[in-house]
């Protein structure tokens, strides 16, 4: 039963592909590229933990600054003096 189990593992384990701890590498690489600078030098090496973890909170502040900028918006369209059809392509184009 075990040799069964270890062939299953082995035929399903050759349709994965596997990515090469280079393949990985360049990844980050071009992650970090991505970034802005004030986060990471590029030309500095850096642990890919901290490229991941750097990322993930850019992407966060990215979302917050969405987040913001919809809320102003909304608060000009309600003060502005535009048409209610202006007003409403406006609201359609944010939800």
């Amino acid at each position: 039963m075990s040799s069964r189990r270890s062939r299953s593992r082995q035929s399903g384990s050759s349709r994965i592909t596997r990515i090469t701890e280079e393949q990985i590498s360049d990844l980050v690489s071009k992650l970090q590229d991505l970034l802005p600078e004030a986060h990471l030098q590029s030309n500095a090496r850096v642990p890919s933990a901290r490229v991941l973890q750097e990322t993930c909170n850019y992407i966060r502040s990215l979302h917050q600054e969405v987040d913001d900028l919809s809320e102003r918006l909304s608060e000009l369209l309600a003060t502005s003096d535009m048409s209610s059809a202006q007003a409403a392509v406006i609201r359609s184009l944010l939800m």
